[in-house]
């Protein structure tokens, strides 16, 4: 039992009469657990009738009931809206920690889960020091000629040696895996002959999807499914290397009131979903249903609130997940009434709970319902998803430079710019911190780091929806030309803007996010939305062109530099006149190594800054950075500033040099003045 599980709570245990389950529903009138014969499983073998127990738990026990059974619900009660009920409908157990499909059909499986981690613990990196790799798990091995075929596209392909070895040369810190609890693809896309790449439509919260599992484990069952996703943790554990789920709470995969019943909808519609006084529902997540968070208390010994603390507390402590991102968390701390409340008591138990401590927590910190943005308003302890961070970055360095080529001024100064760098204390509090921030240019939807230079249109018609879907707001800049280009001074453009957009997420303090595959350049050919190729257009490609081989090497130096230089990633906000440990003291210079004035934070033109930080050590050695930012296309004189403990200057790195061997490491004196490439940055380590 799970720390802090209610006994009487959902989900299947061993008793000394015979397995029993327990499922919650506030509105059945009736009952029962379907059992399949082991040697025909298309077959019932028999029906176990269930009782309700006290918190609406129905229970039925059977000595049928052992690990590799599979079983299916059927529920009674009222067939009019608001309810869904079907007595002759078989349902998948919200609990089920193996699915099997049989002749078209859904059934649970009861897993054996016993595995021997063999000693591997979780890295529990520190969230100062994380760098966060967001990856499909089919998509990053799927064309790795290094790894065997059979593990190619699989949990195991990612464990295999060289997927890690790709990990730790890169030098992340964990991998944040597109959704992996057991999903379905859309009606609608299914009969477009397409299917739910990204994965967020999810069938069951416990069982993770089969079809990452190898052919060898989809072929021997749930339990085999489910040893390789813990095998695939453990190696990865003992790389150094975490791993977070992306978990979708917030609807499920039964879609609207006309889609595929097969689970939540036929055990208690009215309660599982949130619906107005008629039966309709309320859709605050666009995806045809949401989950009520807003009737049912965490402490409550069943509904949907606690059914999303058992799903965290088996994945982080049975699992070892290392951390969460929550997909439309907003919809998470939506209360009866429909309204984001930060401190909903889902939000709070989430924190609170004892078996969750130590979980890293990211919430994408929105929905499509009413007041769905709440960037910087959710609780301490939450990492938030910076879409403010992502603009601005975006901005400075595409399309004010279109602008500025265009008008002959960018448009926008400097002042924004510094604030995002700083760690975005104008979006999270004081308390919380500039980890509060998770920092983020690209992300599984949108444009790749590649496409956001390539490209100022998205060209989606490949998804069947004539280029509708997908954000017309990309902030991107083609540098001249759409798509592919063979111009020497256009690639040169576009690979200068790769590097200054990676240069900067790595340099900001917050915890920064890599999309997998923008380290070389990945292109989706301007799709921004490729939720539904699951193909060479969503998976990453390992025969690279030299261009591309010198991208990933400087990522991995900037990853390196990030790592080495604690005075780049504060866990706090310096305080004016004050001594604050793990903040960054800040100071900002112009051109001339002048302290910024305040014409200078708001003037368009100003485009050049200087940023001198100064880690306050707790744990790290002191140590101390200039970052030099010059974002206009011509090129720009910079004296390095004059500081009190300064004596010099050591170039780390810059990102006008088009690889890592074309860098010059130079050391200059306070006052010497450098000559900036135009559009560049340059990071310099003061002693």
């Amino acid at each position: 039992m799970s720390p802090g599980r209610i006994a009487a709570g959902p989900g299947f245990r061993a008793t000394s009469g015979g397995g029993e389950l327990r499922v919650w529903s506030a509105s059945a009138t009736a009952m029962e657990i379907v059992v399949f014969d082991e040697a025909e499983p298309g077959r019932v073998l028999k029906s176990i009738p269930m009782v309700r127990g006290g918190h609406d738990i129905w229970h039925g026990r059977s000595r049928s009931l052992v690990p590799g059974r599979r079983y299916a619900l059927r529920a009674d009660g009222p067939g009019a809206a608001p309810h869904a009920f079907d007595r002759d409908r078989l349902l998948v157990d919200p609990y089920a920690r193996g699915l099997s499909r049989t002749d078209g059909l859904w059934q649970s499986v009861i897993v054996d889960d016993g595995f021997d981690w063999n000693g591997a613990v979780k890295p529990a990196t520190p969230l100062d020091e994380s760098v966060i790799y967001e990856m499909h798990v089919r998509g990053f091995s799927k064309l790795n000629p290094a790894v065997p075929a059979e593990l190619r596209g699989s949990y195991a392909g990612l464990a295999h040696e060289a997927s890690i070895a790709a990990l730790r040369e890169l030098g992340v810190t964990a991998v944040e895996l597109l959704p992996v609890h057991a999903l379905l693809s859309e009606q609608r896309l299914l009969e477009q002959g397409l299917r739910n790449y990204w994965g967020y439509n999810t069938l069951n919260f416990f069982a993770p999807h089969a079809g990452y599992a190898t052919a060898a484990a989809q072929a021997a069952g749930p339990d085999a499914v489910l040893r390789e996703f813990k095998g695939m943790v453990k190696l990865l554990h003992e790389a150094g290397i975490e791993v977070i789920l992306d978990v979708v709470y917030n609807h499920t995969a039964e879609e609207g009131p006309h889609g595929p019943t097969t689970s939540f909808r036929g055990l208690d519609n009215a309660n599982y979903y949130r619906v107005d006084a008629h039966g309709a529902y309320i859709d605050t997540t666009g995806c045809g249903n949401t989950v009520d968070f807003g009737n049912t208390a965490p402490s409550d010994a069943g509904g949907p609130a606690r059914l999303v603390l058992d799903s965290l507390r088996y994945w982080a402590n049975e699992v070892q997940i290392d951390g969460f991102r929550f997909d439309l968390a907003a919809t998470l701390g939506r209360d009866a009434n429909v309204a984001y409340d930060r401190q909903h008591p889902l939000l709070e138990a989430i924190l609170d709970d004892p078996a969750l401590q130590g979980v890293k927590m990211i919430a994408e910190p929105w929905d499509v319902g009413i007041n769905g943005w709440q960037t910087g308003n959710f609780a301490d302890g939450w990492t938030e998803w910076n879409d403010r961070y992502r603009d601005r970055m975006r901005d400075f360095w595409l399309t004010d430079i279109a602008r500025e080529r265009g008008s002959g001024s960018a448009g926008s100064g400097i002042g924004r710019f510094a604030t995002r760098l700083a760690g975005s204390s104008n979006t999270f509090s004081g308390e919380r911190g500039p980890l509060a921030s998770l920092n983020f240019v690209t992300a599984h939807d949108g444009f790749t780091l590649a496409d956001l230079t390539a490209y100022n249109e998205k060209h989606n018609l490949g998804n069947g929806e004539g280029n509708r879907d997908g954000s017309d707001n990309n902030n991107s800049f083609n540098h001249g030309q759409e798509g592919p280009s063979e111009d020497p001074a256009v690639l040169a453009d576009r690979r200068k803007a790769m590097r200054n957009l990676l240069g900067t997420l790595l340099f900001s303090a917050g915890v920064p996010m890599l999309t997998a595959g923008d380290e070389f350049g990945r292109s989706q050919h301007g799709n921004n939305n490729a939720y539904c190729h699951d193909t060479e257009l969503g998976w990453l490609g390992w025969v690279r062109e030299p261009w591309q081989e010198q991208l990933r090497s400087v990522t991995a130096r900037l990853i390196a530099l990030r790592r080495a230089n604690p005075a780049l990633r504060p866990q706090r906000y310096a305080r004016l006149g004050e001594h604050v440990p793990g903040a960054s003291q800040m100071d900002w210079f112009d051109a001339d190594g002048l302290p910024m004035s305040e014409e200078d934070w708001n003037a368009p033109e100003q485009r050049t800054l200087q940023y001198l930080a100064a880690s306050t050590p707790v744990e790290e050695e002191f140590n101390r950075i200039l970052l030099v930012v010059h974002a206009t296309e011509s090129e720009r004189d910079v004296a390095l500033p004059i500081h009190e403990g300064v004596g010099w200057y050591e170039t780390l790195w810059d990102s006008a040099d088009d690889s890592l061997g074309a860098t010059r490491l130079e050391n200059h004196a306070p006052g010497a003045v450098l000559r900036m490439a135009g559009t560049s940055m340059r990071l310099l380590r003061a002693h």
